[in-house]
């Protein structure tokens, strides 16, 4: 091992114990009672509260490339006290986002606290400064950056992530990718930033995160697009989304399989009933292990694969604007309805069966 990433190792523990949570670090004279990760001004130098922002500092210069983005699940409770806190300061500028509680900025920094979750997704130059300084010890209590691995060994244990774009949207193909990642692999797209794809902005960044998971090394990766030509007749013979779902699902982890054989498990988002996929999964498939989890993209694998299914997705919609002449926006809003009822005025009605899920309720109400 490298000397310095020996003493590194050495570092990590006081007193013999490694501490996570600042709450358990042992607490001496110079440790200030209200908000013990702050050391009192008239103790300046004591060892034991600033023992974790030097490791984190030697870390950062001698093991990882500089933070720009970090995301992290919160409770109500937290996101409330991390608005507190950023109103305070006064130097963050709100505005309003689609699909998050709160959107603040300032130069070097933003965050989004999405109300999925809710989780925060922070990005700019100053990340690691923010975490360390302001999320974990005013938010969050005790300190996350850094002890992925030890927090989450299993995310960076051999497995596939499965996840699907399009479920929600009228106009569009059902897409499910999925993605093998080991150790290695995980460890590349923490440090890329790679998160789900619903907390990412634009469709420009969707396509640079998916360039970057696909020039992963090693990693392997399957999509199975259900385009409306096929996924309508699926849907009339199988009758239930959650049916069809789990058949895309299947298929995937099936052709994962076939390029990864010795992978021992699956992971993927909860849905209704974990016997429907498990029904569904075919010879190959049904030698591995089934994992379903609610928040499952909090997974770097599924993460990863939410990208990849997004871009096969928001690409298609590029391509099909350009064929049909007419936008055709995401989910299934007014304006949805609207590009619906401009495509069957100039193509016809049956237009809807090439380019958009029928068992929706806009198909009615554009065809009443």
């Amino acid at each position: 091992m490298d000397p310095a990433c020996d003493a590194m190792a050495n570092l990590v523990h006081f007193d013999g114990t490694t501490y996570l949570n600042f709450a358990e670090m042992p607490r001496c004279s110079h440790r200030n009672q209200n908000k013990p990760w702050r050391r009192n001004k008239a103790q300046d130098g004591c060892f034991c509260t600033d023992f974790l922002n030097v490791v984190r500092f030697a870390a950062s210069i001698l093991m990882s490339p500089p933070l720009r983005s970090h995301t992290v699940a919160l409770t109500p409770e937290q996101a409330q006290t991390l608005r507190d806190i950023l109103h305070e300061e006064s130097v963050y500028k709100f505005s309003e986002r689609p699909y998050t509680l709160y959107f603040a900025q300032k130069p070097g920094l933003t965050i989004a606290v999405y109300e999925k979750g809710p989780k925060a997704v922070i990005q700019g130059k100053d990340v690691q400064e923010f975490i360390e300084f302001t999320l974990e010890p005013r938010v969050l209590g005790e300190a996350h950056l850094g002890y992925e691995e030890m927090r989450h060994p299993d995310r960076f244990a051999p497995h596939f992530g499965i996840d699907e774009s399009g479920k929600g949207d009228f106009f569009g193909p059902l897409v499910i990718a999925g993605v093998y990642a080991d150790h290695a692999i995980a460890r590349h797209l923490l440090d890329a930033g790679i998160r789900d794809s619903k907390s990412i902005g634009s469709d420009s960044q969707i396509r640079k995160f998916a360039d970057v998971i696909r020039d992963t090394p090693g990693l392997v990766s399957e999509i199975v697009t259900v385009l409306p030509e096929k996924y309508n007749p699926l849907y009339e013979k199988i009758g239930n989304l959650n049916r069809l779902l789990a058949w895309g699902h299947a298929r995937t982890i099936e052709n994962l399989c076939e390029r990864q054989p010795n992978c021992p498990t699956a992971l993927s988002d909860q849905f209704a009933n974990p016997r429907v996929l498990e029904k569904a999964l075919m010879e190959k498939g049904r030698t591995i292990s089934l994992r379903q989890q609610t928040k499952a993209e909090s997974d770097y694998a599924v993460a990863a694969a939410s990208i990849l299914a997004r871009e096969k997705f928001v690409d298609w919609l590029a391509a099909t604007k350009k064929r049909w002449g007419v936008n055709l926006p995401k989910g299934a809003s007014p304006a949805v309805r609207d590009a619906a009822r401009t495509l069957v005025k100039i193509h016809g009605p049956d237009v809807l069966r090439r380019v958009a899920k029928l068992h929706f309720k806009t198909t009615r109400e554009v065809l009443a």
